[in-house]
């Protein structure tokens, strides 16, 4: 949480006394508004960054659960993929039953749109690579099973891209841009 507004209040009350006396328009009280703009500033840049990394702390999540249920030994490369369709495939069921709930002839809801989005994404992004922690080595399974949740943490361990195809391809976290 930034702390600029409560380091320049501090300042400006041990220099003056008391805040509450502070003309409207003096530096010091332009100098704390200006505290209070960068640290809502801050927040927000902070709150969009979480947004951002939820789907990849979400994916890592059910991945290292995976390699739990397997006694945190590495995986084949057919219980990979069976995995990635697990997690690409997740929300159809969700998605079929918005569609049934929905009226014959009426638009598609806004949560109907945005699960099609979603789906429609992973499905791509496993065509073409989908990004995972290497799984089928054992230094990198043991360090994943290990993962307490932070996303410092996922820059140690190796990342794949690995196509429907078969192919698997190295790759860097976090991703830059799209594949």
């Amino acid at each position: 949480m930034p702390k600029t507004f409560e380091r320049t209040r501090k300042a400006i009350a041990k220099k003056k006394g008391a805040i509450d006396s502070l003309h409207q328009y003096s530096r010091d009280s332009k100098r704390l508004h200006r505290a209070q703009v960068r640290d809502e500033k801050l927040e927000k840049i902070a709150a969009s960054r979480k947004k951002n990394d939820r789907p990849y702390l979400e994916r890592a999540t059910f991945f290292q659960e995976a390699l739990r249920q397997n006694g945190s030994q590495p995986l084949q490369m057919d219980v990979i993929h069976e995995l990635i369709k697990t997690f690409v495939h997740q929300y159809d069921e969700e998605l079929n039953e918005v569609k049934k709930a929905r009226r014959p002839g009426r638009p598609a809801s806004t949560k109907e749109d945005l699960l099609k989005l979603k789906v429609d994404k992973l499905r791509k992004e496993y065509q073409n690579g989908f990004l995972i922690p290497v799984l089928d080595t054992e230094e990198n399974a043991t360090l994943l099973s290990q993962w307490e949740g932070s996303w410092s943490y996922l820059t140690t361990l190796k990342w794949v891209r690995i196509s429907s195809a078969g192919s698997v391809q190295p790759s860097s976290f976090p991703p830059r841009g799209e594949h």
